[in-house]
C-alpha cells in the first residue's frame, strides 16, 4: 500500500501522444503503466523479469522489456508499443500468413523484436534473425516459422512490396 506523499504523476511519450499517468508510485513498471493505467494491453507480462520478451517496447528506438524499466524515469524518452505500430504492418501481416502465430502471448513482444531488427539490419541473415529475437520465448511454434515470417518480410520489401 502506498502513501498519498509516494503517489507520482508525469506524462509519457507513447505511441507519439502524450498521455498523463496520475496516481502512480515511483516503483511501478512501464508494463504496469502501459496495461493497467493506459489500457494499452498488447505487451504482455509473462515472467515480469525480463527473460521472455512477450513485454517488449521499443524505448527511443531500441528494444526493451517494458517490465524492468521505471515508468517515472523514461518521461522524456519516446516508447513504441505494438499497437503503435499500427493496424497491420507487413511484419504482423507475415506473421499470420506463415503461420508464427499461434497462442498469441509472445506475437507482440516477437513482432517488435522483428521490427526492430528490420530496421537495423534490412537484410539479415537467419544467424542475424536468430540473434534479434533471441530475447523472446516461444513455447507453440518452435521459430522455425517465426524466422521464415522475417524471411517473408525481407523478400517482400526488396521485391518493393511492403
Amino acid at each position: 500500500m502506498t502513501s498519498k506523499s509516494d503517489e507520482r504523476h508525469f506524462e509519457l511519450s507513447i505511441n507519439g501522444n502524450r498521455h498523463r499517468v496520475t496516481d502512480s508510485y515511483p516503483g511501478e513498471s512501464l508494463l504496469t503503466v502501459l496495461r493497467d493505467r493506459l489500457g494499452l494491453t498488447g505487451s504482455k507480462g509473462a515472467c515480469e523479469e525480463g527473460e521472455c520478451g512477450s513485454c517488449s517496447v521499443l524505448l527511443d528506438g531500441n528494444l526493451v522489456c517494458s517490465c524492468l524499466v521505471l515508468a517515472a524515469s523514461v518521461t522524456n524518452c519516446s516508447v513504441v508499443t505494438v499497437e503503435g505500430l499500427g493496424g497491420s504492418t507487413d511484419v504482423q501481416t507475415a506473421f499470420v500468413e506463415s503461420g508464427a502465430i499461434q497462442c498469441g502471448f509472445c506475437s507482440p513482444g516477437l513482432i517488435m523484436a522483428a521490427t526492430n531488427l528490420l530496421e537495423r539490419t534490412p537484410e539479415p541473415t537467419v544467424d542475424e534473425i536468430r540473434e534479434g529475437l533471441a530475447g523472446n520465448l516461444c513455447r507453440c511454434t518452435g521459430y522455425g516459422r517465426i524466422i521464415d515470417a522475417v524471411q517473408v518480410v525481407v523478400q517482400q520489401r526488396k521485391n518493393g512490396r511492403s
